[in-house]
């Protein structure tokens, strides 16, 4: 997280594919694709502040992420 945070700091953009909740706790934005994986995924579930992720009902990420903010 560490050099993540030196990146951004320093004025880049950093694109993260990640399921790990705590980098996508922090993070500024986030695209959510789903609802599953495979041929039963590749849909926008929801996009936005971790928080707007954690209030969409559709998103499986938002469900847990909800727990950890």
């Amino acid at each position: 997280m560490e050099v993540l945070q030196t990146l951004v700091t320093a004025g880049n953009s950093v694109v993260v594919i990640e399921h790990n909740l705590d980098v996508i706790k922090v993070a500024d934005y986030i695209v959510d694709l789903g609802p599953e994986g495979g041929d039963r995924g590749g849909e926008l579930v929801a996009c936005g502040t971790p928080e707007q992720i954690a209030a969409c009902e559709a998103s499986y990420t938002g469900r847990y992420l909800k727990k950890m903010l």
